[in-house]
């Protein structure tokens, strides 16, 4: 069995779904360790938080030069230095101890609310009465349910997405809010990626969560994932989410605003707290009513609707 690497990185802990899903997209990566505790007489003694361990299988790509690319990126879209953190790097081989498996200890069940519960693949769950449960696998995409914006979303899923409705998902990630919005009654569910690597992973969760990725009967609620992004959909739907970088929601809002039915909702989540205004500006300029503002630590999520124009 041959050796593996173990990547180090020094982060926000605020921003570990977006440096995992760097990692995920760049490198032959097949596991992520956020945070890891340890606890000695009811107490904890110490903690890996800020330090996200990433598993990878070889170095063809140099990751350090990747990575530091990457957090240049994420500072040219309104990211500070402080909200990032430092990225130093360490990179150790390690002797393979069945480690594929060993990154798997750390992931449980993620309780997003009373009504939605987020399962690890391989854990036998007993959802509550009435309780929603959304199988995945963690790591595998962005959107893993233990984020606060993917949780924020879900939360405004289950409080406004009404049975029926027509949903899209911009920026799916992992596919989770797809489903998530099957499972609260969505008729159809439409998720689009700009990374091509993720399509599969969505289907395979989809698949997982007995959810057809195809109508193969009429009136049977279905998801749709592709390669695509929001200025090239010309459908149009009842309900949008869009857990993206703050920078991006604005860029996009128009495109965002177009694939939106008359009175659509539409969620937009990946907003910290400090940059909401930023995303609050660009809804202005698109006449976007804004209904509420939900927030879970240092996250916001931003639920708006669209206007209803009589002349339509």
């Amino acid at each position: 069995m041959s050796n593996y690497y173990e990547l180090r990185i020094s982060i926000n802990p605020e921003i570990e779904d977006i440096v995992s899903d760097i990692c995920f997209s760049n490198f032959d990566c097949e596991g992520v360790v956020m945070a890891e505790e340890t606890y000695k007489d009811l107490e904890m003694i110490s903690t890996t938080k800020g330090t996200l361990r990433v598993f990878l299988t070889d170095l063809s790509n140099n990751p350090t030069e990747i990575l530091k690319t990457e957090r240049e990126l994420l500072k040219e879209r309104g990211f500070s230095d402080e909200e990032l953190g430092s990225w130093e790097i360490t990179l150790d081989e390690k002797e393979n101890q069945d480690w594929s498996k060993k990154w798997k200890e750390k992931w449980t069940v993620t309780h997003v609310s009373d009504r939605i519960a987020v399962v690890p693949s391989w854990i036998d769950y007993k959802p509550k009465k009435d309780e929603i449960t959304i199988t995945l696998d963690p790591g595998c995409a962005f959107g893993t349910g233990t984020h606060q914006t993917t949780q924020l979303c879900m939360k405004a899923i289950e409080k406004y997405l009404k049975p029926g409705d027509k949903m899209a998902d911009i920026g799916t990630g992992s596919g989770i809010l797809a489903i998530c919005a099957l499972k609260f009654g969505a008729k159809s569910a439409y998720g689009c990626d700009n990374d091509a690597t993720v399509i599969d992973v969505c289907k395979k969760n989809a698949e997982i969560n007995g959810i057809k990725v195809y109508p193969l009967l009429e009136g049977m609620p279905y998801v749709y994932f592709e390669l695509n992004t929001a200025d090239k959909i010309h459908e149009q739907y009842d309900f949008v989410c869009a857990n993206i970088l703050h920078n991006v929601l604005a860029e996009i809002m128009g495109d965002l605003k177009n694939i939106m039915k008359n009175g659509a909702k539409i969620v937009l989540s990946g907003i910290l707290d400090e940059k909401k205004e930023i995303v609050f500006d660009a809804l202005k300029k698109q006449d976007m009513k804004i209904i509420e503002l939900m927030q879970q630590d240092q996250w916001v999520a931003i639920i708006a609707e669209k206007q209803i124009n009589i002349q339509d």
